[in-house]
């Protein structure tokens, strides 16, 4: 267990996805979707607390492994839907870094030199081009368009990153500016120190590199450009590459945008 804090006012890495100003002068409407760690730890007061929310749907983007190894604990009542959006990729799979971890000597090794740094820029455009992770974010945005699924949490392990890049598109889809995207992404920063300080504290004393773990640990702004340079390359704009990349339809969108804009 990465994390087992039972305080009912922090889980962590968690936050509502509303509330953020469109350039239209609309704002995001809150209590529709909220975005967190991943819900292993989940037990006791934070459980009941969580549940409280009324979740109906919990989008679990994590790869099969690592939802083997840290089972997921919803609330009850909320249905989870797993939505694997790194399945097609040739790269490490996230869960093989706990491995790596408990080896800092090796892990200072294999991802020094900017290696980790490298790493997560390769990954942030996978998310938008690997095709099972435009199949995932798909259905993520196709379910969020119906009432019955809402209110939602979206979910990876840390919650950052591809959590980070989920609520990075939509926020973006809903004109929300991208200093407004960016901060929101980069609030995973302090969470992720708060609820995983100790981890980092703990490679470092035992021999690791604290220049290859922070890169791991941590939301940076070059992660997030990658995807969005990605998404201007090969789509033109975040929505073409919805509708193009993601083959969402003009209805799905329209109802998105129904749903989580106030009305003018």
């Amino acid at each position: 267990m990465i994390w087992a804090r039972t305080d009912t006012a922090a889980i962590p890495n968690f936050r509502d996805v509303g509330g953020h100003l469109a350039t239209d002068g609309r704002r995001v409407r809150a209590g529709l979707l909220y975005r967190s760690v991943d819900l292993s730890g989940l037990e006791g007061p934070a459980l009941g607390w969580l549940a409280g929310l009324g979740l109906r749907t919990v989008f679990d983007l994590r790869t099969a492994p690592e939802r083997a190894r840290r089972p997921s604990h919803p609330p009850a009542g909320a249905h989870t839907v797993a939505l694997d959006v790194l399945a097609d990729s040739d790269q490490v799979d996230p869960a093989a870094f706990y491995d790596l971890m408990r080896d800092p000597p090796r892990a200072s090794a294999e991802l020094a030199d900017g290696a980790s740094e490298r790493f997560f820029a390769a990954t942030y455009r996978d998310f938008v081009q690997l095709p099972s992770a435009r199949g995932a974010f798909a259905g993520l945005y196709r379910a969020l368009a119906h009432e019955d699924v809402r209110p939602a949490l979206v979910h990876c392990t840390t919650g950052k990153d591809r959590t980070g890049w989920a609520v990075a598109a939509l926020l973006t889809f809903l004109g929300v500016p991208r200093d407004a995207v960016m901060e929101e992404y980069l609030r995973s920063n302090a969470e992720i120190r708060a609820a995983y300080g100790f981890v980092i504290d703990d490679f470092v004393s035992r021999g690791g590199d604290r220049r290859v773990i922070d890169p791991l640990m941590s939301a940076r702004p070059a992660y997030l450009e990658s995807a969005f340079e990605e998404v201007e390359r090969s789509y033109g704009d975040i929505d073409a590459y919805l509708r193009v990349g993601l083959g969402l339809e003009v209805e799905t969108l329209d109802a998105l945008a129904a749903a989580f804009l106030e009305a003018a």
